[in-house]
């Protein structure tokens, strides 16, 4: 995937792992996203290593705004995770492209399941077609404390 933006955008999108603000998303994950409060620097750098990363930069000031985390064998399956956008970019729909991206980022390599979990933007991601588990009771996790 080349970096991209669309006509009526203020910002592009890249999964360029070069382009990250690491300290940046350690900060808005660390202290805003309630699903990584807390979590260690070390902690998340191992996490951006470890995964495909998607950044929204401002056209104007390069900035980053936005940043999205995949997990994936990138063949069959991804999680969406640690979708972020800084307050002052949210309400025009910056979430919404940002996940199209992974989406059409990894659809070509045959990726056909894509899962997230949130607990406040379902509407969010039903416009992109995601719905509830359709058999939730077929699904496990395990919490390590």
């Amino acid at each position: 995937m080349t970096d991209h933006a669309t006509p009526r955008a203020r910002h592009e999108i890249s999964p360029d792992p070069s382009r990250l603000d690491a300290a940046r998303i350690h900060h808005w994950l660390s202290t805003d996203a309630y699903w990584a409060l807390g979590r260690t620097r070390e902690q998340q750098d191992r996490a951006i290593a470890g995964s495909l990363n998607f950044g929204a930069y401002d056209l104007a000031t390069g900035e980053q705004a936005a940043y999205a985390r995949v997990v994936t064998d990138h063949a069959s399956f991804a999680w969406v995770c640690d979708v972020y956008v800084d307050p002052a970019a949210r309400g025009h729909g910056l979430g919404t492209r940002l996940v199209t991206a992974v989406r059409d980022h990894l659809t070509p390599l045959g990726v056909r399941r894509f899962l997230l979990a949130t607990k406040d933007a379902h509407g969010v991601y039903a416009r992109l077609g995601f719905t509830p588990l359709a058999d939730p009771d077929m699904w496990m996790a395990l919490q390590v404390d």
